[in-house]
């Protein structure tokens, strides 16, 4: 089992940052690929970023390429979603996402392990 535990999110002004943080504590964290999804009201959840094992590969959604970074610190078990430029349309709950293939993470499909989600609130 691995859990997942976010934090960071918060009320931000359009055009603000956050950086989100997520937890990761069970077996090894360096085997699993992570992803950041988001879903906001009356909406489907939607995959945001990812990151390989290794951080060597990173993927975006092209809604926030440019704007997000996603990197990890496996010595800390930890990893982030810096947001910068923050829209009101990024405002949703973003969960953290734990699954060894890649392309699971990134299509968002029987994924292994999710979080339980931080409100991320970007007013105009």
């Amino acid at each position: 089992q691995v859990q997942l535990v976010e934090s960071g999110g918060g009320l931000v002004q359009a055009g603000g940052s956050l950086r989100l943080s997520c937890a990761a504590s069970g077996r090894t964290f360096s085997n699993y690929a992570m992803g950041w999804f988001r879903q906001a009201p009356g909406k489907e959840r939607e995959f945001v970023a990812g990151i390989s094992w290794r951080g060597g590969s990173t993927y975006y959604a092209d809604s926030v390429k440019g704007r997000f970074t996603i990197s990890r610190d496996n010595a800390k078990n930890t990893v982030y979603l810096q947001m910068n430029s923050l829209k009101p349309e990024d405002t949703a709950v973003y969960y953290c996402a734990a699954d060894h293939i890649m392309k699971s993470v990134v299509a968002g499909t029987q994924i292994a392990y999710w979080g339980q989600g931080t409100q991320v609130t970007v007013s105009s």
